[in-house]
């Protein structure tokens, strides 16, 4: 029966399942070492906690984390009017941040924004909008980058701004 630890292990279905993908993804995620995995006999097994974003609130954020959620939340508007182009611009950013860190703990997060990128898009949005300690992990390593034009950009820093002001 699961547990719900982070420490859960879990088959590559119930991996599909929590991301919205298919089974036949994970696997692929799996082999390629995108996705961390054990093998338990044959089969694949999964942590939870390398696929999982708490639901869970950090208690105070940093200026620069409250800054990054507040840009991918301008990022989750444009994802919600333009779901296939945000997904594809994420895509080849993904790409060239894997090239250009090919090797560390940054490459499991490559693997989880791929799951999410081709997974539901309200998984996507979650991450995109919360304050979880692991969704701020992984807007580290953000695969939006050019997605808000400049000017969007700039719009969305000036509300922050004036945001921060007002509390």
């Amino acid at each position: 029966m699961p547990d719900g630890s982070p420490d859960e292990l879990l088959a590559t279905g119930q991996v599909a399942m929590l991301l919205g993908t298919s089974r036949q993804h994970v696997v692929d995620l799996c082999e390629s070492g995108r996705l961390p995995f054990q093998l338990a006999g044959a089969h694949r097994r999964v942590r939870r906690a390398d696929i999982e974003v708490p639901r869970g609130r950090s208690a105070v954020l940093t200026r620069d984390q409250r800054r990054s959620l507040w840009l991918h939340r301008a990022v989750a508007g444009k994802l919600a009017l333009d779901p296939d182009g945000v997904r594809r611009k994420a895509r080849r950013n993904l790409a060239h941040l894997r090239a250009v860190h090919p090797d560390g703990r940054v490459r499991d997060d490559f693997g989880l924004w791929e799951a999410l990128l081709d997974g539901l898009l309200d998984n996507l949005f979650e991450v995109l909008g919360s304050r979880s300690p692991r969704a701020l992990e992984l807007r580290q390593n953000t695969p939006f980058a050019g997605v808000l034009t400049e000017e969007e950009r700039l719009r969305a820093l000036a509300a922050f701004r004036g945001s921060v002001r007002a509390a």
